[in-house]
């Protein structure tokens, strides 16, 4: 996709939203108050608020591979606190999907230099087999985030 189509897509998307609401974007320059904080797969088929059929401004969401909650992760830990003592979200969803290439390659062994630290914290939250399926791997995945944030916490 070309720099042009991109900004042809805003620029449309921006016309839309405007024609519907011509000071929508002049309220949302007033500050964020999201009900929910996501914790997602940076996966370019699964974008949060789109597949939540969410409007701007009700998701704070932070992404990483297979949607992992770790201790070491200085990102999450930044989000996470400022999701809830600025923002004081609400809930916490941890989004997971299937056909996860995160937690593919751990099922995988995928064992690339540059992944290596990050699909050893994504085996974390497997079982040692992965004969399950897409969907429950996915589901094993987001069980062991949620304990996880459960401790982070």
């Amino acid at each position: 996709m070309s720099k042009q189509i991109m900004a042809d897509n805003n620029q449309g998307f921006v016309n839309s939203i405007l024609k519907e609401d011509p000071h929508y974007f002049e309220r949302l320059k007033e500050g964020q108050s999201p009900e929910y904080f996501v914790i997602a797969c940076s996966d370019s088929r699964v974008s949060p608020s789109i597949v939540a059929n969410m409007p701007l401004g009700s998701m704070f969401v932070h992404r990483n591979i297979a949607n992992q909650v770790t201790d070491d992760d200085t990102s999450l830990n930044a989000s996470l606190y400022y999701a809830l003592k600025h923002l004081k979200v609400k809930k916490i969803v941890i989004k997971g999907h299937t056909s996860c290439g995160g937690i593919e390659a751990a099922c995988s062994g995928n064992n690339e230099n540059e992944l290596k630290s990050w699909i050893s914290k994504i085996k974390k939250g497997l079982p040692d087999t992965c004969n399950l399926s897409q969907q429950e791997l996915s589901k094993q995945n987001i069980l062991q985030q949620i304990e996880n944030l459960k401790s982070h916490l």
